[in-house]
C-alpha cells in the first residue's frame, strides 16, 4: 500500500457497499460526540460506522514519531491533528487502513475492543470538524462569474477586467460557519427596489443557495512569508462542501462599492467530514486552460493536474415533497482558478495562513443550464423558475425549503464522498416584532 493511495481492491472487514460515500479508500476525519453525553472527539467515517480515534490513541495504536503530541484526538476539533503536518496525517491514515483491512484480526477479531472503537454513525452526533479562525470565500467559477456578470452587467462585460489575471474573494465571517443539520433563519435587513426612493427593512425575499466546496489550511505560514505554488498543496489538510448563503436582494443594495457584508454573513453551512488529499489523489485531473492569459509567474503550476473529478449535486426539498428532487449536478474539475492558485495569492502579500482556516471556491456552475451552482442562476434572476416534481415553482428558497448537497468521486467499484451537507431555511427572526 502507498502512504499516499490506498488500492481499489483493498476490502474493510466492515461491509461497505460499492455506491457508500466512506470505504476503506477514503477514511475522512471528523469530531463526533457518541451521545449526548459524552465529550466530542476525533474519528473516522468508515461505511456506516465512527472510528473513535481517541479510543485507538488511549490504547497505542498511533505510536508513531510523528504523532509528537499526546491527546491530539481527544479534542472538540481537528486543530491539534492538522498542525502536526502532512507526515502524521499519512501515518495515522496507514495506521487507519491496516486496522480496518479485511485481512487483519487485530480489531477485527477483538470483539471487546471492537464495540469501544466502533459507533454506529446513526446514534452519534456530528460537530463542526475545525475550530476556524478565518474565512475566506474566492470567485473561481467562469461560468459562474460569467453567468453573473452576464445578468447585471450585458454580455459584453459579463467579466471583470482583474477576472483571468487573479482570483478574486473576499473575507467571510468565521463565527456562522455552521455544519450540516443546522438549520438556517431568513435574514433580515434592508432592501431597495428599483422604483422606490427609500431603502425598506424586513425579511429578504431572495435566499439562494451557492454549491461550493471548500478546504482546511493545515499548516500555514509567517508573517511577512508567502506560501509558493511548489508547496501549496502539502499545506492543505483536506476538502469539505459548502453552502455559502446568500441573500441576493440585500446583496444587491448593500454590495457597491465594498462587496459582501450582510447578505453573506448569516451562514455558511458545511459537510461534517473532512476528505483528506490522499482519499482524492485518484481522482486528480486537470483543470481548464489558463492560457490566455496565461497566469503571472507565482501563480503558474508546474503541471495543469491541480484539480479534481468531484461530482456535485444539489437538491431541494420543499414541506410539501416527500423526497428530495435534484436541481443541478456540477463538477469540482469546473473550476477556472486551482485550490493552489487561490491559496497562493492569499498569501502572495505576506498574510498569515494558520491551521484550521476555510477557504471557499466560490459558486460552482458548469457549462450547461442544469449544472448552474445557485437559484440565481438557474430560474435566471427569477425571469425561469424551477418546477418541482409536485407542481410547486421556486424562484428563490421559501421558508421550510430544505437544501441538500452531495458530492463524491466514482472510483473502480467504490466511490469516495463527501456525504451531505444540508440545511433547512426556518423563517425570519424580526427583532422589532
Amino acid at each position: 500500500m502507498s502512504d499516499i493511495t490506498i488500492s481499489p481492491m483493498l476490502k474493510s472487514f466492515i461491509e461497505v457497499s460499492p455506491d457508500a460515500h466512506f470505504p476503506i479508500q477514503n477514511l475522512p476525519f471528523g469530531v463526533f460526540r457518541p451521545d449526548a453525553s459524552k465529550e466530542a472527539r476525533v474519528g473516522v467515517a468508515i461505511g456506516d460506522y465512527i472510528l473513535d480515534c481517541c479510543v485507538l490513541e488511549q490504547n497505542g495504536f498511533f505510536d508513531t514519531p510523528s504523532i509528537f503530541e499526546k491527546n491530539v484526538f481527544n479534542k472538540p476539533s481537528l486543530n491539534a491533528f492538522m498542525k502536526l503536518g502532512k507526515q502524521a496525517r499519512l501515518d495515522v491514515r496507514r495506521i487507519l487502513t491496516e486496522l480496518l483491512a479485511s485481512d487483519n484480526p487485530t480489531l477485527r477479531d477483538n470483539e471487546i475492543l471492537r464495540s469501544r472503537v466502533l459507533i454506529p454513525m446513526h446514534q452519534a452526533i456530528l460537530e463542526l470538524p475545525v475550530e476556524i479562525g478565518d474565512y475566506t470565500d474566492f470567485y473561481s467559477s467562469r461560468e459562474h462569474a460569467t453567468n453573473v456578470g452576464t445578468m447585471f452587467r450585458g454580455k459584453d462585460n459579463a467579466l471583470q477586467p482583474n477576472w483571468l489575471h487573479l482570483p478574486v474573494g473576499y473575507h467571510g465571517r468565521s463565527s456562522s460557519v455552521i455544519v450540516s443539520g443546522t438549520n438556517i433563519h431568513r435574514p433580515m435587513g434592508q432592501t431597495k427596489a428599483d422604483d422606490a426612493e427609500m431603502p425598506s427593512f424586513g425579511p429578504s425575499r431572495l435566499v439562494d443557495f451557492e454549491l461550493e466546496m471548500g478546504f482546511f489550511v493545515g499548516s500555514g505560514n509567517t508573517l511577512g512569508e508567502s506560501i509558493s505554488m511548489k508547496d501549496a498543496e502539502d499545506k492543505i489538510f483536506g476538502m469539505v462542501l459548502v453552502n455559502d448563503w446568500s441573500a441576493r436582494d440585500i446583496q444587491k443594495w448593500e454590495y457597491v462599492p465594498l462587496g459582501p457584508f450582510l447578505a453573506k454573513n448569516f451562514a455558511t453551512s458545511i459537510s461534517p467530514w473532512v476528505i483528506t488529499m490522499e482519499a482524492l489523489e485518484p481522482f486528480r485531473t486537470s483543470g481548464p486552460k489558463q492560457t490566455e492569459p496565461e497566469p503571472l509567474p507565482y501563480l503558474k503550476s508546474a503541471t495543469n493536474r491541480d484539480t479534481f473529478d468531484i461530482h456535485l449535486e444539489v437538491a431541494i426539498k420543499s414541506e410539501k415533497m416527500d423526497v428530495p428532487f435534484t436541481v443541478c449536478k456540477s463538477n469540482f474539475k469546473y473550476l477556472y482558478w486551482s485550490m493552489k492558485q487561490q491559496l497562493v495569492h492569499h498569501t502572495i502579500t505576506g498574510c498569515n495562513m494558520r491551521t484550521g482556516d476555510l477557504l471557499a471556491s466560490g459558486t460552482i456552475s458548469g457549462p450547461t443550464p442544469d449544472s448552474y451552482g445557485s437559484m440565481l442562476e438557474l430560474s435566471w434572476r427569477g425571469a425561469n423558475p424551477l418546477k418541482l416534481p409536485n407542481g410547486e415553482e421556486r424562484k428563490f428558497l421559501q421558508d421550510g425549503d430544505e437544501v441538500i448537497m452531495t458530492g463524491y468521486c466514482q472510483g473502480d467499484g467504490f466511490r469516495v464522498g463527501f456525504g451531505e451537507c444540508r440545511s433547512k431555511v426556518l423563517p425570519a427572526v424580526n427583532p422589532l416584532a
